[in-house]
């Protein structure tokens, strides 16, 4: 049996269901009247979302989502949001990926934007021994994505490389690292 990995939005205030996957808040600004707890996130990149001069001027008017959306793509091409959505893109490989925001227009908001985006990348999953591959090769150069490294060393990696349920868990640990490298972290 094969996961699914698709990407869909939804609004932070619907219930989660169990095909979310990770759950992850894209908006600016913490959405009214939710707590944390309700929230079910894995992930709030507020660095991800549009700037807020970008989101003033767009007030979520139609008329001006074409060139929201080329603003946004210009906004999204700086390398710390090339950064956190690699994040997005590496949660999207490794199955579901729901980006949630708190915009009443469901028609027009960035995590449509953001899905698009990653959609064009091509979020297709690695292939088990391609992702094996991945894990266990040096990054070159420096400030290089290569390859996560593991959590614990080179040793550690050794130790337990054919594990793939190990594996799994490294590239999430090393993902989150790597977020939490590139985007603030508001708890």
């Amino acid at each position: 049996m094969t996961a699914k990995h698709t990407i869909q939005t939804k609004r932070v205030y619907e219930d989660p269901a169990p095909d979310d996957g990770h759950r992850v808040l894209v908006d600016r600004l913490w959405p009214r009247g939710v707590s944390k707890e309700r929230a079910h996130l894995d992930a709030w990149l507020r660095d991800l979302a549009p700037s807020t001069e970008l989101r003033r001027w767009f007030g979520h008017d139609p008329e001006r989502w074409a060139e929201f959306q080329k603003r946004y793509h210009k906004e999204l091409a700086t390398p710390e949001r090339q950064a956190a959505l690699q994040t997005l893109a590496d949660f999207a490989a490794e199955g579901s990926l729901t980006l949630l925001y708190a915009a009443r227009d469901t028609e027009h908001n960035e995590a449509l934007v953001l899905a698009g985006v990653l959609s064009k990348r091509g979020h297709k999953p690695p292939a088990k021994s391609a992702a094996r591959h991945r894990d266990s090769a040096p990054p070159i150069g420096r400030g290089a994505r290569a390859a996560p490294r593991p959590i614990g060393g080179a040793s550690a990696h050794r130790a337990s490389a054919s594990s793939p349920h190990r594996a799994v868990s490294r590239a999430m640990r090393s993902a989150l690292a790597r977020w939490r490298s590139s985007a603030r972290l508001i708890w």
